[in-house]
């Protein structure tokens, strides 16, 4: 068993005109830096940036200290994993080119001898139709190179207008609906069917920590608008941390 550390965080929302974006990104650069030696591996759950896309040969500007930052970390040797969420799912080659290692959910990964089932969490579970079609638009691959023809001016303030329309510019909590929320029912099927000691997702911006009947703990961390939550699992268990 390792006793090496392994962290999660998700939601950042990096861009989002909303309660001071500067500060934001300095405290998730701040976090990752802050990364201490015995750190095995970084896990990003999705929705780090508010609105990213790239092309072929343009990618956003910004965000230096932020890939530098992330960038130290793997020359370190810290392995840095990333899931595509609802608003940077348009993210192609360039986390790769990086050395970021793109992960599609569900995934299931072995850490220190435990089972993790590591998401975004958009889109598991019975969700409704209207959201799957949305997903589905966001997914289809010659609808995204339809939309890679619209010149970068127009293509990130389209994105972007998008973005502020989500329900974090509008301050509306949402309230996680524990054993019925979709995300939680895939859990527990998913546990009927599969040895699994952690479900760790995002997508909820809630904090969410639940026991679950498999005897699995189940987690959901929040965004990073007002704190800078994560998790973090030393080989034992898993504990919740603010930056």
């Amino acid at each position: 068993m390792s006793d090496r550390k392994t962290y999660f965080v998700s939601d950042v929302h990096l861009g989002l005109d909303v309660k001071d974006p500067a500060a934001r990104e300095r405290r998730f650069t701040g976090f990752l830096n802050s990364l201490p030696a015995d750190t095995e591996a970084l896990y990003l759950l999705g929705d780090i940036w508010d609105f990213w896309y790239e092309y072929r040969d343009v990618v956003p500007k910004g965000y230096v200290r932020v890939f530098a930052a992330l960038q130290t970390l793997m020359d370190r040797g810290v392995k840095v994993y990333f899931f595509q969420g609802n608003h940077d799912v348009w993210s192609y080659r360039y986390f790769e080119e990086l050395g970021m290692v793109r992960l599609q959910q569900p995934a299931v990964v072995d850490i220190a001898g435990k089972k993790f089932c590591l998401g975004h969490g958009d889109g598991l579970g019975p969700v409704p139709l209207g959201y799957r079609f949305i997903r589905g638009v966001f997914h289809n691959r010659f609808l995204q190179i339809l939309f890679s023809m619209l010149h970068p001016w127009l293509a990130f303030r389209l994105g972007n207008g998008w973005s502020r329309s989500n329900r974090l510019s509008h301050d509306q909590a949402y309230e996680f609906r524990g054993c019925e929320e979709p995300l939680y029912r895939f859990a527990e099927d998913f546990a009927s069917r599969n040895k699994v000691d952690f479900f760790i997702f995002g997508h909820y911006h809630s904090e969410v920590r639940m026991a679950m009947p498999s005897g699995a703990e189940f987690f959901v961390l929040k965004d990073w608008m007002d704190a800078s939550p994560y998790l973090c699992f030393d080989g034992k268990e898993v504990v919740t941390g603010r930056f």
